[in-house]
C-alpha cells in the first residue's frame, strides 16, 4: 500500500462513521470471491450509512480511486475482486427501510441477506422468491448485480423480474432513482431510451431467445414496444454504472405445500432428454444432481444420511422435480402424473441397464429440507475434494433450450475430454442451465492453457446452439471477454456507450462487463505465477491434503470463499462472525487469512504474529466448520497450528499457563477447593486478580468440588465397558461422573476407569494444552492416555466418556497427534453415553428402567457433539424417557467454549453468542421444564446467564431410574 493511499485512508475515516481498513490482513480477506481470481483492494470501508457511502463516492472521484460496492462476496466470476476501494454492504447498510404487504412490495438496503430477508416477510406470508442457492448469505444488492436466478425461476422469473425500483448514487455524486419510465423528461431517460430504439434490431437478432441469458447491460430493457423500466438495466450491471443504496422488490405469496418426486436416471444423457418432458407437467423447478455430486455428497458426514433417504441405487443422474400446488392431493396428483411420464418414457425400477429408473416420491417436510440443504450446497460438495485439481468456474452456467440439453451436454463432454478432464454437473435443468466445472489445477500453466481453449470452444457451442454463455452468474472477469463473440461487436460497442453515459472515468469497478481483462490472465489469479508452497513445519497431521506444509497449507486451500460459514442461522459455525458480522471473524475470512501467510503474501513471520492472533481471537474452535463447511474447512484445528507457531515464537502469557497446565495443577489444588473457590467468594478477590490472571471478575469461576471423583469409584472386577473420568467432571463436577456409573449398572454394563500407573497423576486427553498451541504437552498427555485405553480397546470394550470435548478428543485431535494404527482402534471404540446407550438400545437384551423426571426436556447440544454427529444419538437415549416430551434448541455455540468466556477481552462476546439463540430459548422455558448440556462450558453458561441449572444427560438419566 501507497503512502498517498494511507492518507486518502486516513483522510475519509475522518469524514465516515464507518469502519476504513488499510492494513495487509484486512485488504486480503476481501482480494478473493467465490472465484478464482484475487485481486489486492487498495482499501476496505465498512458504511454505517447512505453518508458514509456518498462520502466514499465523492473523495473516490476526487482522487480517481475505483470504488467497489460488495456483499456476501460469494460472485462466481470475480465481479467482486478489484484494484479498488471495497465498500461492504453487509456489516451494516442491510436493513429493511419499508414493508406494503397489501401491494406486495418491501424496500430493503442492499447489504440485507436474502434468508434475512425472507425470515422478516415470512409472519406476513410473503416472501422474495429468487431463491438462489447462497441464500443463507447472498445480499440483495450482490444479487441485482449479478441478475441472479435461483432454483424455481421456471415460476418466478429472475432477478430483472422482481425488482420494482433502485435508488442509487451515480459517479458525478448525483442521486435518483430508476423505475418505471412515463416520460423521457431527464437527459439520461432519453439518452437511454434513444440507444434502445437506434439499437432494437440488432437487440432482436443477436440476444439470445432464453430467460437465462445474464451476459452484458440489459439493453434490451430499453426497446420501444414495452413497458420500460430502467432499474432493469442496473439489474446484472455488477456494481459497474451506479451505487444502488436502496432495492424496491416484488414480493410473492408464500408456497403452499410442496411435493417432490426424485426422477432416478441410469445414464446421465437420457436425464437431459427426459428434462423437456418432465417440464410439460407445471413444475416450480428441476434440479440436477449427477453421480459425482452423489457419490461425494455420500463422503461428507452432514449428507451421508440425506443421500441415504431418496437415493435408490446407483443412478448416474437424479433429477428433482418439485410442484407446489398447495394442496397434498393436488401435489399428490401431479406426482402420479410424473411416475406416469417416466414410465412412458420407457423407466421402469425392474428394467434392465438402460431402462432402469424411476419415481421416488418426497411427500416428508424434513426430508424435503434435507434434499434442498444438500442440493444448494451443490457447489461446496464438488469443491470438497482434497485432490489438487479442483472444479473450476469458468463454463458454468451456460444456458441452451431444453430440446438442446441433451446434445449439448453430449458435446461439451466431448470437449472436456479431449483436454483431458471431465466435468461434475448439478442444478437447473428445468430452464436449460447446468452448474458445469472441469476438473483442472490452476497452479499447472497446462491446465490453465486447457481452460483457456475449453472456455472459447464451449463459447463457440453455445452459440451454435444460440444459447446464452452467461445463464445465472454473471460476467465478472471469466466472461466478460468473451461478449463480442455472443453479441457482436456492435453489441459491444453498445455496451461501452451505456458504461461511458453513466460512468465516464471508470469508477465503479472497471474491467467488468466492458473493457475486460483475459479471463486467463494469471496475474489476476488466486494462485498467481510464483505461489509459494510453505515450507512451514505443521505440529499435527494434515497427509490427507496436498500442498505445502505437510499439506496445512492445501487443507487451507479447500476453502472456495462461498460463504456458507456467514450464515446467520442454522447449523453452527460460524458463532463468532454471527456477533460481529465482520470478515476478519468469519471462517473464510480465518482460511484467507492463513492462505496469504502460509504462502508469503502478509510477510515473514506472518502465522505467529499479532495480527493473525486477532484474526484467530475469536475462534472458539467449536468445530462448527469441521461439519458445517461442505468442503471440510477444520478451523478448530488450524487454530492449533497458528497458537503453536505463536507459542514457539513469544512463549505463552499467565492466563495460556493456567488454562493448559490444569491438569497437571488440578491434583494439588483439588484437596483445598476452600482456597480455590475463595476467589469466587470475595469480589475484591476477583479483581485483585483480573489482570495478573486474564480471568474476567465479571463471572464466577467454575467451583472446586470438595469430594472429586475417584478412579476406585468404578472397579468393575470384569468391566463391559471403560470410564473416561475427564479432568472437568473429576474436579468440578464429580456427581455427573458418579451418575454415569449408576445408569450403566442399572443398564447391566459394569465399568472400570480408565486409570494411570500407580503413583501417577489421572489421565487427561490433553485439550487444554492443545487450546494453548501446546502441542508437545498434548502429544503426551495423549500417549499417557493411549497406554491406558488401548489394552481395553482391543478387547473391543467400549471406551465411554461425558465430556464432549473430552472424549471426542479420541476421534478427532489424537488421530492428528498420534496417526497410527493404535489411534484408529481407539477411535472405534470411543462413544459418549448416549452413543453407547442409544446403541445397546437395539439390543433385544437391552433393559434401562426408566421413569419420566420431568413433563418436558430442553436440550442444547454441544457443538462438538454437532460436529461429529452425535446428536441423533442422544436423541434417540432421551427417546426411551417415556412420557417425556424432548425437545433440541436450534442455537449456535454457547459462547462459554471452554476458557473464552471468562477472558477478561473475550468474555463478552461470549454473552452475545449466548444470546443469539440460546438463552432467549432457555428464559422461554417454563419451570417444570428441565434444562440439559452434556458440555461443562455450556452448564456453567446456562447457570450464569439464565440463572437456572442445566444439568448432564448422566444425570438426567439417573434421575429416571426407577
Amino acid at each position: 500500500m501507497t503512502q498517498d493511499m494511507a492518507d486518502l485512508a486516513a483522510r475519509l475515516a475522518r469524514r465516515v462513521q464507518g469502519e476504513v481498513m488499510v492494513d495487509a490482513f484486512s485488504r486480503g480477506r476481501y482480494a478473493t470471491d467465490a472465484s478464482f481470481y484475487q485481486m489486492m483492494p487498495l482499501g476496505v470501508l465498512v458504511p454505517r450509512s447512505e453518508e458514509d457511502i456518498a462520502a466514499a463516492i465523492d473523495m473516490a472521484r476526487e482522487e480517481g480511486v475505483p470504488i467497489l460496492p460488495r456483499g456476501g462476496g460469494t460472485s462466481q466470476c470475480g465481479q467482486t475482486v478489484n484494484a479498488a476501494l471495497v465498500v461492504d454492504n453487509s456489516v451494516h447498510f442491510n436493513d429493511l427501510l419499508s414493508l406494503d404487504v397489501e401491494n406486495r412490495r418491501c424496500t430493503v438496503r442492499p447489504g440485507i441477506v436474502l434468508d434475512d430477508l425472507n425470515r422478516a416477510l415470512r409472519p406476513h406470508g410473503l416472501w422474495f422468491p429468487v431463491d438462489v442457492s447462497t441464500a443463507s448469505r447472498a445480499t440483495i444488492g450482490g444479487m441485482a448485480g449479478n441478475n441472479s436466478c435461483g432454483g424455481k425461476s421456471l415460476r418466478y422469473g429472475i432477478m430483472r423480474d422482481n425488482v420494482q425500483s433502485v435508488d442509487a448514487i451515480l459517479a458525478d455524486g448525483t442521486k435518483r432513482q430508476f423505475g418505471p419510465v412515463n416520460g423521457a423528461d431527464d437527459p439520461l431517460a432519453r439518452d437511454l431510451l434513444a440507444l434502445g430504439a437506434r439499437e432494437a434490431a440488432e437487440i432482436d437478432a443477436r440476444f439470445p431467445k432464453l430467460m437465462r441469458r445474464v451476459g452484458g447491460y440489459n439493453i434490451d430493457a430499453l426497446v420501444p414496444g414495452r413497458a420500460v423500466n430502467l432499474s432493469e438495466l442496473l439489474v446484472g450491471s455488477e456494481g459497474t454504472l451506479a451505487y444502488s443504496t436502496a432495492i424496491e422488490l416484488k414480493l410473492s405469496p408464500l408456497p403452499g405445500e410442496v411435493g417432490l418426486g426424485v426422477c432416478h436416471f441410469p445414464t446421465f444423457h437420457q436425464a437431459m432428454e427426459a428434462a423437456q418432458h418432465l417440464v410439460t407437467l407445471g413444475p416450480q423447478a428441476v434440479e440436477l444432481v449427477d453421480s459425482t455430486m452423489i457419490a461425494l455428497a455420500r463422503d461428507i458426514p452432514m449428507f451421508r444420511a440425506t443421500v441415504a433417504e431418496f437415493v435408490t441405487g446407483d443412478p448416474d443422474a437424479l433429477l428433482l422435480v418439485e410442484f407446489a400446488e398447495g394442496e397434498t392431493a393436488a401435489n399428490a396428483e401431479k406426482l402420479r402424473l410424473l411416475d406416469q411420464m417416466m414410465g412412458d418414457l420407457g423407466y421402469d425400477w425392474r428394467g434392465e441397464e438402460r431402462r432402469w429408473g424411476g419415481v421416488t416420491p418426497v411427500t416428508d417436510k424434513g426430508l424435503q429440507g434435507r434434499i434442498a440443504h444438500l442440493r444448494s450446497a451443490g457447489l461446496n460438495i464438488m469443491m470438497s475434494m482434497k485432490d489438487a485439481g479442483k472444479p473450476v468456474s469458468f463454463v458454468e452456467d451456460c444456458a441452451v433450450a431444453l430440446p438442446d440439453l441433451a446434445d449439448y451436454t453430449a458435446g461439451l463432454t466431448e470437449i472436456f475430454d479431449r483436454h483431458g478432464t471431465r466435468g461434475t454437473w448439478y442444478a437447473h435443468a428445468s430452464v436449460g442451465c447446468l452448474h458445469v466445472r472441469p476438473v483442472l489445477n490452476l497452479k499447472l500453466d497446462k491446465d490453465v492453457a486447457a481452460m483457456r481453449a475449453i472456455a472459447e470452444e464451449c463459447f463457440d457451442l453455445v452459440a451454435r446452439y444460440k444459447g446464452s454463455h452467461s445463464g445465472e452468474h454473471g460476467d465478472g472477469i471469466v466472461r466478460s471477454e468473451f461478449h463480442e463473440r455472443m453479441f457482436g461487436k456492435r453489441m459491444v460497442a453498445a455496451f461501452a456507450e451505456v458504461k461511458r453515459r453513466f460512468d465516464p472515468h471508470g469508477l465503479f469497478n472497471p474491467g467488468k462487463i466492458v473493457d475486460a481483462s483475459k479471463m486467463d490472465d494469471r496475474g489476476l489469479f488466486r494462485y498467481p505465477p510464483g505461489y509459494a508452497a510453505s515450507d512451514h513445519r505443521p505440529v499435527l497431521d494434515w497427509r490427507a491434503w496436498p500442498g505445502g506444509a505437510g499439506g496445512f497449507q492445501g487443507a487451507v486451500e479447500m476453502c472456495n470463499n462461498n460463504g456458507a460459514c456467514r450464515a446467520l442461522k442454522g447449523g453452527v459455525m460460524c458463532p463468532s462472525y454471527r456477533v460481529t458480522r465482520d470478515e476478519r471473524d468469519v471462517t473464510r475470512g480465518r482460511a484467507n487469512t492463513l492462505r496469504l501467510a502460509l504462502s508469503g503474501q502478509l510477510g515473514p513471520d506472518a502465522l505467529a504474529s499479532d495480527a493473525m492472533a486477532e484474526t484467530m481471537k475469536l475462534c472458539v474452535s467449536c468445530k462448527g466448520c469441521k461439519r458445517d463447511c461442505p468442503t471440510g474447512v477444520d478451523m478448530a484445528r488450524m487454530k492449533i497450528e497458528v497458537q503453536a507457531a505463536r507459542v514457539a515464537a513469544h512463549g505463552l502469557n499467565l492466563h495460556d499457563r493456567l488454562v493448559a497446565y490444569l491438569p497437571r495443577y488440578a491434583p494439588y489444588l483439588g484437596r483445598m477447593p476452600w482456597l480455590t473457590n475463595l476467589r469466587n467468594r470475595v469480589p475484591a478477590l476477583a479483581r485483585l486478580t483480573e489482570g495478573l490472571t486474564g480471568f474476567t471478575a465479571s463471572r464466577p469461576l467454575p467451583e472446586w468440588s470438595a469430594r472429586p471423583f475417584r478412579d476406585a469409584e468404578a472397579a468393575a472386577g470384569d468391566p463391559q465397558a471403560v470410564l473416561l473420568a475427564d479432568c472437568f467432571n473429576r474436579w468440578f463436577e464429580p456427581e455427573n461422573l458418579r451418575a454415569g456409573v449408576r445408569v450403566l449398572a442399572a443398564a447391566g454394563v459394569p465399568v472400570t476407569v480408565a486409570a494411570a500407573p500407580p503413583g501417577q497423576r489421572p489421565l487427561c486427553c490433553g485439550r487444554t494444552f492443545l487450546s494453548a498451541g501446546l502441542v508437545d504437552q498434548a502429544r503426551t498427555e495423549a500417549t499417557r492416555l493411549m497406554a491406558a485405553l488401548l489394552p481395553h480397546a482391543e478387547r473391543g470394550l467400549p471406551i465411554v466418556g461425558l465430556e464432549p470435548s473430552c472424549l471426542l478428543t479420541l476421534r478427532d485431535e489424537i488421530p492428528a497427534l498420534l496417526p497410527g494404527p493404535e489411534a484408529e482402534a481407539l477411535f472405534a471404540q470411543a462413544k459418549l453415553l448416549e452413543e453407547y446407550l442409544a446403541d445397546r438400545a437395539d439390543e433385544p437384551d437391552f433393559t434401562l428402567p426408566l421413569k419420566s423426571p420431568a413433563p418436558r426436556v430442553l436440550l442444547h447440544g454441544h457443538c462438538h457433539q454437532k460436529a461429529m454427529g452425535v446428536m441423533p444419538a442422544i436423541q434417540r437415549t432421551l427417546a426411551l424417557l417415556p412420557d417425556t416430551e424432548v425437545s433440541v434448541i436450534e442455537s449456535s455455540c454457547c459462547g462459554m467454549a471452554g476458557a473464552f468466556g471468562y477472558g477478561v477481552g473475550t468474555h463478552g462476546f461470549s454473552r452475545s453468542m449466548a444470546e443469539l439463540d440460546l438463552m432467549p430459548a432457555i428464559r422461554a422455558a417454563d419451570a417444570e421444564t428441565l434444562i440439559v448440556a452434556d458440555g461443562t462450558s455450556c452448564r456453567h453458561q446456562i447457570a450464569d446467564l439464565g440463572d437456572r441449572p442445566a444439568i448432564h444427560v448422566a444425570r438426567l438419566l439417573d434421575r429416571a431410574l426407577v
